[in-house]
């Protein structure tokens, strides 16, 4: 088995890690860019293979990471859309100092209230007095009554209070608690459908998202493996060519070739190590190139372990029609599923809309505790048996005659009856966002259909091109060993073995880029179809 079959298994295996039914290979099965790094940072460079490179880029690609976090994201709304639904809990706190407080009455025909208060307790005396039964207790004057009151006081060692608004308490606290709970709210409950279609379109998002990354991986992967190829390519051809020049050097200083001979072998070999330049200069930016795609650091030193010795085609690939390359993905694509899940997605932003022409209905329940403070707790007292004895007493912050506590449960309604027509015109518009993601819909799977028949004639059009440049190379390099033959004979001249070697390298090169393609062109194949394409045993692709 050669090292590209072993490669080309290693590729299958990783998409179907992703996109194959089944568990998906976790990150601690996977290795891990630290310990890449790690190794790296030892004395020999990490030994990467395919396998590998896709492996780290699941875990450490920049941009999946971010769809991962939108994934993430979406999570997070599903469970804020349930929110809506489950019963909120409020704490409500307050402190109001007042300034100045008017009188209540002011205005009206009880304006004086406050100043005729007294008389209230003098006819309550003046009643007792006539109806105890006592001689010595007979009714006073009002005048009287303030008079004694107000020596019952000084007697008490009491200063009367200047307030005329006995309602006025200057401070007030209040602290509660609010439960509420949606009975009924027709866009809530489309609004958590909607969030979970919205989280499983993110899920199909990064299913995709994942295979074009393997599909990016495995592209820029060979890529950097054929600008190192053609590296090795240009080098051998260097080599060839130092050789030929000192042949023909030593040729010329015997006088059987002529210097002709000699420059133009020097010439091409300076050429040559030119193209050494840029194509090593190209392996380099390849795999930094890599190294971007799988992010991991740029300075880490890697060695890339697989190679383009791609295998023939088997012939099962004629029996892999477009009509059942086109029924696996219209089965398997995750775009597909998103575009479907976007019409649901708009039909239930539908819903959500229209759900404000329905009411909604609320529980409620409020538990507030209340305080009105003033600022001085000391109050008269009058003897209930003496109206003109005194009194006093200081009552604590928290004193019962301050606080009190209120309960109140209840339902709540609220029903937009007319709103202009403005909702009903909303949900015209949504129906026709659902008549445009169907056309989405039906596009995507068009176009579906397109890329996958594009992806397998590419396929068969690089096979094609890989058996014919095989075929080209094993013909140049026996026109190489002919060339060297009557070289060696006396019967050809080195320019006639400088072209055999130029064809030689050439037909090389021409294969590594057929190789190239073929690898391409089923690994976008698979990309299209949204599924891996199995291997045998012997590594050589079923279809």
């Amino acid at each position: 088995m050669t090292r590209f079959s072993l490669a080309c298994a290693a590729l299958c295996v990783c998409v179907g890690l992703v996109t194959a039914p089944g568990p998906v290979a976790s990150a601690q099965d996977r290795p891990d860019r630290n310990a890449l790094i790690n190794e790296a940072s030892s004395e020999a460079p990490a030994v990467l293979s395919l396998d590998e490179a896709v492996q780290i880029a699941l875990v450490h690609n920049y941009a999946l990471r971010q769809t991962r976090l939108d994934e993430e994201t979406a999570d997070v709304q599903v469970r804020e859309a349930w929110g809506a639904l489950i019963p909120s809990v409020t704490f409500n706190s307050s402190y109001t100092r007042s300034v100045r407080s008017p009188n209540p009455f002011a205005g009206s025909e009880a304006g004086g209230l406050f100043e005729s208060l007294g008389f209230v307790d003098w006819l309550s005396f003046n009643e007792e007095a006539r109806t105890d039964d006592n001689p010595d207790t007979q009714p006073i004057s009002f005048p009287e009554f303030q008079e004694q009151q107000q020596q019952g006081l000084r007697e008490a060692g009491i200063s009367p209070s200047g307030s005329g608004n006995p309602f006025a308490v200057p401070n007030q606290f209040e602290a509660g608690i609010t439960v509420s709970q949606v009975l009924f709210n027709a866009s809530a409950f489309a609004a958590v459908r909607g969030a979970d279609r919205l989280r499983e379109i993110r899920d199909r998002g990064t299913d995709r998202e994942e295979q074009l990354l393997i599909d990016e991986v495995r592209a820029t992967y060979y890529q950097a493996v054929l600008a190192r190829e053609r590296a090795r390519v240009t080098q051998q051809s260097v080599d060839r060519v130092q050789r030929t020049v000192r042949e023909i050097s030593q040729s010329v200083e015997q006088g059987t070739a002529p210097k002709f001979d000699r420059l133009s072998a020097e010439v091409e070999l300076s050429n040559l190590r030119a193209n050494l330049t840029d194509a090593s200069n190209q392996a380099e930016l390849a795999v930094n190139a890599l190294k971007n795609v799988l992010g991991i650091p740029i300075d880490t030193p890697i060695v890339l372990d697989d190679d383009l010795d791609a295998p023939a085609a088997p012939e099962a690939i004629g029996e892999f029609t477009i009509e059942s390359a086109t029924d696996m993905a219209l089965r398997h694509r995750p775009d597909l599923r998103q575009a479907q899940l976007a019409v649901e997605l708009n039909e239930i932003d539908r819903s959500i809309t229209r759900g404000g022409l329905f009411p909604t209905v609320s529980a409620f329940a409020n538990a507030n505790y209340v305080g009105s403070v003033p600022d001085s707790r000391t109050v008269t007292l009058s003897d209930p048996d003496d109206p003109f004895a005194f009194d006093q007493e200081t009552r604590g912050f928290f004193d019962t005659a301050y606080w009190d506590q209120s309960v109140n449960v209840g339902l709540s309604l609220t029903w937009n009856i007319f709103d202009g027509n403005q909702t009903r015109r909303q949900v015209q518009q949504r129906t026709i966002a659902v008549e445009q993601a169907r056309i989405d819909r039906e596009r995507a799977r068009e176009g579906v259909k397109l890329e996958v028949e594009q992806a397998l004639r590419n396929l068969r059009a690089a096979q094609q091109r890989l058996d014919s440049q095989t075929e080209n190379v094993e013909r140049a390099e026996l026109n190489y060993e002919y060339a060297q033959q009557r070289l060696q004979e006396g019967v050809a001249r080195p320019i006639e073995e400088r072209e055999a070697s130029q064809q030689l390298d050439q037909a090389r090169l021409n294969r590594l880029q057929a190789a190239f393609d073929y690898v391409s062109a089923l690994s976008a194949l698979e990309t299209a179809v949204g599924r891996p394409l199995r291997s045998d045993p012997d590594a050589t692709f079923q279809f």
